[in-house]
């Protein structure tokens, strides 16, 4: 629309989207100018898209990781629809579609053990993971897309292993459960992460959209890709073996773009570590693409972060001796024969208490298993400090630990006060604490 002159009363704009006037016209009348070039019709099938397959407000109301995270989250999501065609056809095949012989009570029966199977798995990993899931939501993410992967070529293989086939088609069934398990628990992280307006439910439904389009996709090739592969079975290996390469790969580079601002024990790790060695706080896109993406990192200390009092000290001068001149809403408890640090967090204890806590875990640690940087060699303190720590591996070392404390107390203000300058978040955390909760109040004191 072009110009014709009037006064702009106002300006609006749909999101990011060109801007478009209000102008008044001199019989009063109110028209709309819009600053949208040339190519109405492509730009309103763009819109469409847009509005059908991205959250409202795109690309404001999600974080900047999202673009780069759907896209390789689309290609991941093409290639194991395929593979899973390839998984399904072998199972058919396996259980007797298409052979004379065979029973439709012996194939119900083997589906039936299958289901079974994974929602026995289902059970047992949500009860024994599901807490971890949260914290370590790329790791379990990429863990889960393997275990997919696995479960994919047990099923393809499983025909060729008729004595064994329902055994085979059942552990697949059980991995695939704990698969839906560790996927859809990651994905709400994730998503969690990516809302930026409080529209979890947007983005996620989106997202949902997002995928169907590419299993609608992917059932289309596979219509295709039957025909060809029916009767070959290296062809059939072939094509597993060429979209797995293609879904492990899309999976690694989803999880790498992703840029969490939260804490979790593996990033504070790097930024700690960053911190001593060079006195300054890397922010999220820095510190994201060296996290480790493996489960079960080495820990050269273990850390238990909401440990119970029964669990660290068995005589009241355990607990005194840790009590003693405490001032923290955390008491911490260092078994250097055992290799842990467990600490006990105060009722009160909020997010930064948890933070300055994991960061005591982790300067015993630095203390006693890296190299001290040049900045640290010249401070007698130090060095003692650790020579001490080391001396004595036989017992629980807590006579040293009121000096930490004071090391931790120069360090910590700086270190907290660059975390909240390089752009992490420190009012909640994903540091993964358990329940236990104690209250050393003066009264329980003086009862002991």
């Amino acid at each position: 629309m072009t110009n014709p002159g009037g006064q702009v009363l106002c300006t609006e704009s749909y999101g990011s989207r060109n801007a478009q006037h209000y102008q008044s016209l001199p019989d009063g009348r109110l028209i709309c100018v819009s600053d949208r070039p040339e190519g109405q019709g492509y730009r309103s099938v763009r819109d469409i898209f847009m509005s059908v397959f991205l959250p409202q407000g795109y690309p404001e109301s999600v974080s900047p990781d999202y673009l780069a995270y759907q896209i390789w989250d689309t290609v991941q999501a093409f290639a194991s629809s395929i593979t899973g065609t390839l998984a399904t056809q072998a199972v058919l095949k396996g259980v007797g579609v298409g052979d004379e012989t065979s029973t439709v009570t012996a194939a119900t029966v083997t589906w039936i053990l299958k289901d079974g199977t994974g929602m026995l798995g289902r059970i047992l990993f949500a009860w024994s993971k599901g807490s971890k899931l949260d914290c370590d939501a790329k790791q379990w993410r990429l863990f889960a897309d393997v275990l997919n992967d696995v479960a994919i070529l047990m099923e393809i293989l499983a025909p060729a292993f008729p004595a064994g086939f329902t055994f085979i088609v059942c552990l697949s069934g059980f991995f695939k459960c704990i698969v839906g398990v560790a996927g859809g628990a990651t994905r709400a992280a994730l998503t969690m992460h990516q809302a930026r307006r409080d529209n979890m439910a947007d983005v996620s439904a989106k997202d949902g959209s997002q995928e169907t389009l590419v299993n609608l996709a992917g059932l289309l090739f596979s219509l295709l890709l039957i025909p060809l592969v029916a009767e070959n079975l290296h062809l059939t290996y072939a094509f597993y073996g060429l979209f797995t390469v293609m879904h492990l790969y899309a999976n690694y580079r989803a999880v790498r773009a992703v840029c969490m601002e939260t804490l979790n024990r593996a990033r504070l790790r790097l930024l700690f570590r960053h911190f001593l060695e060079r006195a300054e706080v890397p922010g999220p896109a820095v510190a994201n693409p060296q996290e480790p993406l493996l489960l079960g990192f080495h820990e050269p200390l273990k850390m238990i972060l909401g440990a119970p009092l029964h669990s660290v000290a068995s005589s009241v001068t355990d607990f005194q001796k840790v009590l003693e001149g405490n001032t923290t809403n955390y008491l911490i408890f260092f078994n250097h024969s055992e290799g842990t640090v467990s600490i006990l967090l105060h009722r009160q204890a909020d997010s930064v208490d948890m933070i300055k806590a994991c960061t005591h875990a982790l300067l015993l640690e630095f203390l006693l298993c890296w190299e001290l940087p040049a900045r640290f060699l010249d401070k007698p303190s130090a060095m003692d400090l650790r020579c001490r720590l080391r001396e004595e591996p036989n017992k629980k070392d807590c006579a040293v630990l009121p000096e930490t404390h004071q090391l931790l107390d120069r360090i910590f203000p700086k270190f907290l006060t660059g975390l909240r300058a390089a752009g992490w978040v420190t009012d909640r955390n994903l540091l993964g604490p358990e329940e236990w909760r104690v209250d050393w109040t003066t009264a329980g004191k003086k009862n002991l």
